[in-house]
């Protein structure tokens, strides 16, 4: 199963991804957590200290130790004599590999189209067991949808605050991944405080699409202020992921 993590900056789309990636190799199978964010810090919320995130080297350069050892031509399906290149480009966490796109840009220089199109190449490419789960942390707003970075997904997850900008972009994603030709996309609301909220939350994606409605939660508020956070679920916050998960499941037809 192939998901990617998508909403407005700061709605905590990261805490999302990390839970589920947290959540998913719960279950014995092996999650792929890509972040896809350069600004983002995917690593610190799984747990990964920022001394060993640092020397993880991003997966563009795969590109190139690929071309080196198949030749040029079509983007070969990875395979597992391909394998030892995963190992090499990301970090082991228990039962999640983590990968990084690449580093953030310096003002004014390229854009990211080159790591945009060698992602999308990876995580089409790779050959999962029924237990993987491929997580991409992806960039705030749209323009990740606008380059294609996520088609190819089996659902595309858009993280939403109960706020009007948030519900904005959420719609813009919506409409863009249909574009993509991405058929499901699932709604997780995060940092509902009042059932005012939680209404307006409700009215502002009628039907089947939101797959859960997270409460807001002090501890990870705290947490965020700590330098390098990783984040913790227990309790309700734990019982509510669950059962974003399960939701998740169901609308992959896993």
């Amino acid at each position: 199963m192939k998901l990617a993590i998508s909403g407005k900056g700061g709605v905590g789309k990261t805490t999302i991804a990390a839970a589920l990636a947290k959540i998913f190799a719960q279950n014995g199978g092996t999650v792929y957590a890509i972040d896809a964010d350069p600004d983002a810090c995917l690593a610190a919320s799984i747990g990964i200290p920022d001394n060993e995130a640092a020397k993880i080297k991003p997966v563009v350069d795969m590109k190139n130790a690929i071309r080196n050892k198949i030749g040029d031509g079509a983007f070969y399906t990875l395979n597992p004599k391909l394998d030892d290149f995963l190992d090499d480009y990301s970090y082991k966490f228990d039962n999640i590999r983590f990968l990084r796109m690449g580093d953030p840009k310096k003002g004014g220089s390229e854009c990211y189209c080159r790591e945009n199109t060698f992602l999308h190449a990876l995580v089409t490419s790779l050959l999962l067991d029924q237990k993987d789960t491929v997580i991409m942390d992806m960039g705030a707003g749209i323009e990740h949808l606008s380059r294609g970075t996520a088609r190819g997904v089996d659902v595309m997850l858009v993280v939403v605050e109960p706020s009007r900008n948030s519900v904005n972009t959420a719609k813009n994603v919506q409409r863009m991944a249909s574009e993509l030709g991405i058929a499901k996309v699932g709604i997780i609301a995060n940092k509902i405080r009042t059932d005012k909220e939680k209404e307006f939350i409700k009215s502002s994606f009628p039907g089947n699409t939101i797959l859960g409605l997270i409460k807001f939660s002090e501890s990870i508020w705290a947490n965020a202020m700590e330098p390098s956070p990783a984040t913790e679920f227990r309790g309700e916050l734990l019982t509510e992921m669950q059962q974003v998960c399960l939701k998740i499941l169901e609308e992959a037809g896993v």
